[in-house]
């Protein structure tokens, strides 16, 4: 059992923002949020938020004397954090660390841990080049290393260096994934990918499709790397024929602001995901329906930042059985009108036989133009 560690949140007053925050502190298997404080700017110099502000936080957490960190839901620079944690006297975790440390409690695979390990090293480059400013302007210095050198230089070489290992590293990775794919199409495969917000009910798809049993939770980030499995063709089609040789894939969920550096660490595994032959791009319909419009204008941004090949990608809008006709049509009316949009849930079956026709119905046309 986890020791708990009870936190602050210091978010902004809206309710989508609140939630999610809360969503990725609660996957953490050790954070226990005892408060959440809005504030309308986190992006202020001295503490990302007014002085006002972090007056309050601190009356707080001298008062309540168990808060063992305080999380901010913004990206803060290291003068930021310094000058919060030295007026907080206990450490603060932001936006980007907290998503790091929830990445780190996730990964399984080797690759998923290099691909963290190298937006570990991107998130510390611009603190180690902060810190050597702040020691520039208090007249310190770190130090000297061995041959005279500044220790922050140092430092400052050392993950440079390590960054190039690890993207050796994460290319054989992708350079043996490429090998298997060419394998798959050599053998005649047609791949099926599974793209969308976390938690948008991505794997709870991909369990009923395969009659697999990976685990879903409410917990953000439960998949951290690609995870591919046959159709269970005899709960798909009593054409078995038409069914054989159909990969589902299952990868990574999408997250507001996830900062670029992140996006390119995971990149090759979402890359995978979008030289599928038919991407489903899931929605989660049961939301109010400003979150659901940020989730897909989130999603939608990643997916045009990786380039994706809209012909092949379908809109799956999931939990349909708990969303009203007329909500449904507005999310539907809300979204790219290029792209085809169904809905579905896995729960009830609604729309499933239309989904299982369409994947059926995509690979017959691919076989006709092979």
């Amino acid at each position: 059992m986890h020791q708990q560690h009870n936190v602050v949140l210091v978010s902004y007053p809206e309710n989508f923002a609140i939630e999610e925050a809360k969503g990725l502190i609660e996957s953490m298997p050790n954070y226990r949020i005892i408060k959440v404080f809005t504030q309308k700017y986190l992006n202020r110099t001295k503490y990302g938020m007014g002085a006002g502000k972090a007056e309050e936080i601190k009356q707080f957490v001298s008062q309540a004397l168990d808060v063992e960190k305080v999380i901010i839901d913004e990206h803060l620079t290291a003068k930021q954090l310094f000058n919060l944690e030295t007026l907080l006297e206990i450490p603060v975790i932001d936006r980007e660390r907290l998503i790091l440390d929830l990445f780190y409690s996730k990964a399984t695979t080797n690759e998923s841990k290099l691909q963290i390990q190298l937006a570990e090293v991107q998130y510390k480059i611009p603190q180690i080049r902060e810190n050597a400013k702040l020691m520039s302007k208090s007249g310190e210095r770190a130090g000297k290393g061995g041959m005279g050198e500044y220790v922050v230089d140092v430092q400052f070489r050392d993950l440079k260096r390590q960054m190039s290992f690890i993207k050796e590293k994460l290319y054989d990775a992708h350079l043996k994934r490429q090998e298997y794919r060419k394998q798959r199409l050599r053998k005649g495969m047609f791949i099926v990918s599974l793209v969308g917000y976390t938690s948008s009910g991505k794997t709870t798809l991909f369990n009923l499709l395969t009659k697999e049993n990976k685990e879903t939770s409410a917990s953000l980030f439960t998949t951290l790397s690609t995870t591919t499995r046959s159709l269970n063709a005899s709960h798909f089609s009593k054409d078995s024929e038409k069914t054989k040789d159909i990969l589902l894939v299952d990868t990574v969920g999408f997250i507001s602001r996830l900062p670029h550096y992140m996006i390119e660490a995971f990149k090759s595994t979402l890359e995978e995901s979008l030289e599928a032959d038919l991407i489903l791009f899931l929605i989660d319909s049961s939301e109010e329906l400003n979150d659901v419009g940020t989730k897909y204008s989130s999603s939608w941004n990643v997916l045009k930042d990786l380039e994706v090949d809209k012909s092949k990608l379908y809109i799956l809008l999931t939990k349909a059985d708990t969303a009203e006709n007329q909500k449904l049509k507005e999310i539907m009316s809300y979204m790219e009108p290029s792209i085809e949009k169904i809905a579905i849930s896995s729960k009830s079956g609604h729309g499933i036989n239309k989904l299982k026709n369409l994947i059926i119905s995509k690979k017959t046309e691919r076989e006709k133009t092979e």
